[in-house]
């Protein structure tokens, strides 16, 4: 398959800079030029986007400042900022890699309705638009069990088997106040109901459950020794291969349970949205457009991270090569679960 949010940090997140992905010898453009400019934010992942970014720029001649968040606050601090800026927006377009922030976002009034009307078909699928078009997902990666090759024969294929005592001490996952994790908690939360989530918490910790900054930063601790198993996502483990560690993944797969019932991998979309009062509406239809399209779809699939497309001519294309998006979660349920699910984490994992 594989190709080579809380307002209290947004006052230290205004201080953050824009960083603009031209060169500095690049920077003194004519007037006309110097119009053209497009303010990102995004939590996408710095290499890709700015893989994406530099194509826009090139294709259109439209600069694009992008600001960026750091592996351990992936998106919340995004989503504090512009909750903070809501009156004066600095940004235009919002690019998330994952749906939370997002749906938050859109039920603050912080995003452009229709701002995404007619980047994608009217087919798209449910889960991954609002009904306003105010946002649009696409770009799917999985929530997997990462392993070492070299000490892991068998690895648990489900969110059960991770309690089993074989595997006490062995198991890691990224704090989940952030990123991946924090959605991934809160579809758990959602699926199981709060009772069954939380007894998988207290099951989790029972059996040494360790707890890292990052997806990418639990990728490398098991290549370095420090645990053997981990919850992480696709781009993270093949990332680790790029570099050359014995790490591998396999998908979760669907399984009953009397507390813990199995649905499959959890699907993460990347996310597009304009924010409404945008200050530069013009281009950011433009690159809103761009980073919904079948293009970045491409780009992002045929990178190491490999993201599976959802344009039915690119799935066509690329066959069996791409994820199962029969099963998509419920992105708003989870979304509603965030608050209570991140609770019972606190409570649980980072309080026991």
């Amino acid at each position: 398959m594989r190709h080579t949010l809380t307002l209290s940090c947004a006052a230290a997140l205004l201080s953050l800079p824009l960083v603009s992905c031209e060169n500095a010898s690049d920077q003194d453009t004519d007037s006309a030029t110097s119009a053209q400019t497009v303010t990102l934010y995004t939590s996408v992942d710095d290499s890709f986007a700015r893989m994406v970014v530099d194509a826009f720029e090139d294709e259109t001649g439209i600069r694009v400042d992008v600001l960026g968040d750091t592996e351990a606050t992936k998106t919340t601090g995004l989503v504090s900022r512009l909750q903070a800026e809501a009156a004066n927006p600095t940004a235009d377009v919002w690019w998330a890699s994952e749906p939370m922030g997002t749906i938050l976002l859109d039920e603050s009034g912080i995003l452009e309705p229709g701002g995404v009307e007619g980047s994608v078909g009217e087919d798209w699928p449910q889960a991954l638009r609002s009904d306003d078009w105010s946002w649009v997902g696409n770009a799917v990666r999985a929530r997997v069990i990462g392993y070492s090759t070299g000490r892991v024969e068998n690895p648990p294929t489900t969110m059960a088997q991770l309690t089993e005592p074989r595997y006490k001490g062995r198991v890691g996952i990224a704090r989940p106040q952030f990123g991946t994790t924090r959605i991934h908690m809160s579809i758990l939360a959602d699926t199981w109901g709060m009772e069954n989530f939380e007894a998988w918490l207290e099951a989790m910790v029972a059996n040494g459950v360790r707890l890292y900054d990052g997806n990418a930063t639990v990728v490398r601790a098991i290549a370095m020794g420090e645990i053997d198993i981990a919850l992480t996502d696709t781009d993270d483990i093949w990332s680790g291969q790029e570099n050359g560690w014995e790490v591998d993944l396999v998908y979760e797969t669907r399984e009953d349970h009397d507390r813990w019932p199995s649905a499959g991998p959890a699907l993460i979309p990347n996310t597009v949205a304009v924010v409404r009062g945008a200050p530069h509406p013009g281009p950011a239809a433009r690159l809103a457009a761009y980073l919904a399209s079948p293009t970045v779809e491409r780009l992002l699939y045929e990178s190491t991270t490999n993201n599976t497309p959802i344009d039915p001519d690119l799935r066509a294309e690329y066959g069996g090569d791409v994820l199962d998006i029969s099963h998509l979660p419920d992105y708003r349920g989870a979304a509603g679960m965030v608050g209570e699910a991140m609770d019972a984490c606190e409570r649980v994992l980072m309080s026991p």
